[in-house]
């Protein structure tokens, strides 16, 4: 299993939220760069980005410290947030982006996920990012009445490279993550998913690698900040 340590990107700093709301932002870095050089030190071999601003917005907003963290560090990145249109996707890739995730428009605009997918094979993930087993849209500030199994179910064919499945109510509360759910996703599906949302120990890590579903990986954060979680012993126990 791959570990992803996370930064989500507002305001151009690195920060955490709680259960998803903008206002309870916690800032861990004013140089995401420097944040995401730090975890590639520490020995990571991907890194998860995320534009909080973008993804309210519709489009990105906090490109320029993407960018930074494209051309500081060698290892492959993911980013969601605000990536709607071909274009922003087109454009991303051709910075060095290794994968676009796309979330709001994989709802909205299922037709886009699958024409992407088909132009740039292995650099098109999907997120679903869900409250009660619903998948919420639009940075989840709106629920949809779309279960979580169903979306995933629905890009079976479409040749996605992921998708990362976030349970919002566990998101940066250091509560564990949604093992369950999470399992019984990765079970329904044959694309590779990775666990976001909540993972906050090694004893999470453990539990997500021996929760009975093949998992491609595991999404940390705030445990990564606080040092909950030790990047170095964290990377071990994954590829144990």
């Amino acid at each position: 299993m791959i570990l992803y340590p996370a930064i989500d990107l507002k305001d151009g700093q690195a920060v955490r939220l709680f259960k998803g709301e903008m206002e309870k932002a916690t800032v861990f870095n004013d140089d995401p760069a420097a944040q995401a050089m730090e975890f590639v030190d520490a020995g990571c071999e991907w890194l998860h980005l995320v534009d909080l601003n973008g993804a309210f917005a519709g489009e990105p907003v906090n490109a320029a410290p993407v960018e930074a963290i494209l051309e500081r560090t060698k290892v492959p990145a993911q980013l969601g947030g605000g990536i709607r249109d071909m274009a922003t996707i087109e454009r991303w890739l051709s910075k060095g982006l290794a994968r676009v995730i796309l979330g709001t428009v994989a709802v909205e605009n299922p037709a886009l996920v699958r024409e992407a997918a088909r132009a740039f094979p292995g650099q098109v993930a999907v997120g679903i990012d869900a409250r009660q087993g619903r998948v919420a849209t639009k940075g989840w500030a709106e629920e949809t009445d779309v279960l979580a199994t169903d979306l995933a179910r629905s890009f079976e064919d479409a040749g996605v490279a992921a998708i990362i499945y976030t349970d919002i109510n566990r998101d940066g509360a250091m509560q564990g993550p949604n093992i369950a759910e999470t399992a019984a996703l990765a079970n329904a599906v044959s694309i590779p998913v990775i666990a976001s949302g909540g993972v906050s120990s090694i004893a999470d890590l453990k539990a997500l690698k021996s929760c009975g579903a093949p998992l491609n990986g595991a999404i940390s954060g705030r445990a990564l900040y606080d040092g909950a979680i030790d990047l170095k012993e964290a990377l071990s126990v994954m590829k144990a």
